[in-house]
């Protein structure tokens, strides 16, 4: 089952008999966050879609509590065709626009996920120095910012530099394997240092099926990571 923006543009896809299995690329890097904190008491999204990561957490992350913001009435329509869990002490879907959700309510979260696009592409609110700086201000020391980012966008470096211009740059990019989407992770007060990253203990907490999941994407982006680290260091 497919959701689309329109008949071209796909923004979820998921096995009817595997809800929770990571089917885009993208989603499978995004998860990538796992390299940095294995174990994340609270993790906050924005931008439901079809819910793979949510389902995905939901499943594998039993000890995370995790909080999606979707705005839009008609994803949020579609939440039980898409198998996304019924909202639970642990998990928890609300109606509303992230951005302004991050700056009146003040969260805080051990990781944040931004994946909010829409017909146009990511909103403008979604990708503001502002907006940026309210992620920051959700984490705590070492939390780990993660942002899914159109790779062939004309405004992509421009949005790159304005999270590490936030996050004082502790960021890197991570282009996924399809090469359309390009993942940011940045860290609050903390240097990313590809050395100190541990595939074996970031996937050891998870079921067979995750690490299964997992395990080549998280192996490439380690090697990617540590290849420009490397690149960098010359």
């Amino acid at each position: 089952r497919s959701l689309h923006f329109t008949q071209c543009e796909l923004q979820s896809r998921m096995q009817l008999h595997s809800p929770w299995q990571l089917e885009l690329d993208y989603t499978r890097t995004m998860m990538g966050f796992l390299l940095f904190n294995p174990a994340p008491a609270r993790i906050g999204m924005i931008g439901l879609g079809g819910g793979s990561i949510a389902k995905f957490c939901h499943r594998f992350l039993p000890a995370s509590h995790m909080t999606v913001l979707e705005i839009n009435p008609y994803v949020l329509a579609l939440r039980h065709e898409f198998q996304v869990p019924d909202d639970d002490a642990r998990f928890q879907v609300i109606a509303g626009d992230g951005a302004l959700y991050l700056h009146t309510e003040a969260p805080h979260y051990d990781v944040l996920l931004v994946d909010g696009f829409d017909h146009d592409g990511q909103p403008a609110a979604l990708c503001s120095q502002p907006f940026y700086d309210d992620c920051l201000a959700a984490l705590p020391e070492g939390g780990v910012l993660v942002v899914n980012l159109h790779y062939d966008h004309p405004d992509y470096p421009v949005l790159v530099e304005r999270i590490r211009r936030t996050f004082n740059g502790y960021a890197v990019e991570v282009i996924t394997q399809e090469k359309t989407n390009s993942i940011v992770f940045a860290r609050k007060g903390q240097a990313i240092a590809p050395r100190d990253l541990n595939l074996r203990s970031s996937l050891a907490g998870l079921e067979v099926a995750a690490r299964s999941e997992l395990r080549a994407e998280l192996a490439r982006m380690l090697w990617a990571m540590q290849s420009l680290d490397a690149g960098e260091g010359a």
